[in-house]
């Protein structure tokens, strides 16, 4: 599943294999546990947005504070349940209190067909643009 992992380097090698952005290689879900700014820049890691998105692709993503903007098909990050690393999914539709997030690879990774609805409280961004390998607007 694409595990987006903050990237404070925008102009370090994206194929460097390093854990770009994570502390001390923490794992990539530990970007959830700090406070999102409002703008954040992720390398999504895996296959399941394929062929939406490559893993080493650097995405600019804005909070979701602003609830307004998260609206269903765009990419959303969020907090998978049962301690999986956060991810980039698309926001399907509503669920009750949350989003119903999917893959765009039915083959490879984890999303609401497996672990239900991502409660609001876990949808911590929306993906603006991809910036890396070749820019372009969601």
């Amino acid at each position: 599943m694409p595990s987006p992992q903050p990237d404070p380097d925008p102009g370090s090698d994206p194929d460097s294999g390093s854990n770009s952005g994570s502390n001390s290689g923490s794992d990539p879900g530990a970007i959830a546990e700090a406070r999102w700014p409002r703008w954040r820049v992720v390398v999504v890691r895996g296959r399941s947005m394929q062929p939406t998105l490559s893993d080493g692709d650097r995405l600019l993503v804005r909070a979701a504070a602003r609830r307004a903007a998260v609206t269903a098909g765009r990419l959303g990050v969020v907090r998978l349940p049962g301690g999986r690393p956060v991810a980039v999914k698309r926001l399907s539709h509503r669920d009750g209190p949350g989003w119903w997030v999917e893959r765009d690879n039915p083959a490879e990774g984890v999303d609401s067909w497996l672990v239900g609805a991502v409660p609001d409280h876990d949808v911590l961004g929306v993906v603006v643009a991809r910036l890396w390998p070749r820019p372009r607007r969601f």
